[in-house]
């Protein structure tokens, strides 16, 4: 899509929307639509940043420093979704346990703003995947108005890249459950431990990673073009990750592999897919917040 032509669509669906309350995680997605919404609707647009365990606090951060210096309106919402066994269980189905809790919460909180919707930032490419977070948005009838106006990947960055935004070449960052194998109970101290890992990574300079975790056993995988930039210091890698409470960790030759997790989950939990599993490689990244 024409970059202009899809500004154009992007902006006639939030005119229609009149008011909304958007799900906010600092990330490429919600960040376009936070901006715009604030653009063009200004006190009609609210910018709510989901505050839970599996938010890294370095994203809570962004989605802060963004707003401040965008001037958009900001809340950070606590959800409580690590406390809902079925989301805690961790089976295939986490990320629409998650969803359902998350807008379960924003819901009422728009209708006490008086705003009219409830949005996230699915995207088109979003809709080729098996995302169950989609499907509690679709229960909780929140809308999607960048995936509406027909915008995937590819036009949310260029379109952020075209209208200043910061966060237009950010790597990708879904929760930090992610980082847990299906069938692998989510705990706060699982999630911390995660997160002081990739903390560790990036303070030496990575940007694009996951520390997959195996309880005292963490897989770390880089973007190819900075693995192969760090091929022989496999080790100070491997020290930083340790630094944050692993005993064993391996440093994956193939690289960073979206949704990699997903082809571990029939050895973790072999009654993953009886209880409702669709695809053996869900992505690890959930659409919209």
């Amino acid at each position: 899509m024409e970059l202009s032509a899809a500004l154009q669509a992007l902006d006639r669906r939030l005119l229609e929307l009149d008011s909304l309350l958007v799900a906010f995680s600092g990330g490429v997605d919600s960040a376009l639509l936070a901006a715009r919404a604030h653009q063009l609707l200004g006190p009609r647009a609210l910018a709510v940043t989901a505050d839970s365990p599996s938010l890294a606090d370095e994203q809570r951060q962004r989605a802060r420093a963004l707003a401040a210096e965008l001037g958009f309106a900001h809340e950070l919402l606590p959800t409580g979704e690590i406390d809902d066994p079925l989301y805690a269980r961790n089976a295939r189905d986490r990320c629409y346990h998650c969803k359902r809790t998350l807008f379960s919460a924003l819901g009422p909180l728009a209708r006490e703003r008086g705003l009219r919707h409830v949005a996230y930032g699915l995207i088109l490419d979003d809709l080729r995947e098996h995302l169950p977070g989609r499907q509690a948005a679709l229960e909780a009838g929140a809308v999607a108005p960048l995936a509406e106006a027909g915008l995937g990947k590819a036009e949310v960055r260029a379109l952020s890249r075209a209208l200043g935004l910061p966060t237009w070449d950010l790597p990708a960052s879904p929760c930090l459950a992610s980082r847990l194998p299906h069938g692998t109970p989510v705990t706060v101290a699982a999630l911390r431990r995660v997160e002081r890992a990739e903390a560790a990574l990036k303070a030496l300079g990575l940007r694009e990673l996951r520390v997959r975790d195996f309880g005292r056993r963490a897989r770390v995988e880089l973007a190819l073009a900075e693995l192969q930039a760090r091929a022989g210091a496999t080790a100070e890698l491997a020290e930083a990750v340790r630094s944050a409470g692993y005993e064993q960790v391996e440093v994956d030759p193939r690289g960073y592999r979206r949704g990699s997790l997903g082809q571990l989950a029939p050895e973790v939990n072999p009654g993953a897919r009886a209880s409702g599993a669709h695809d053996p490689e869900q992505p690890d990244e959930e659409a919209g917040v």
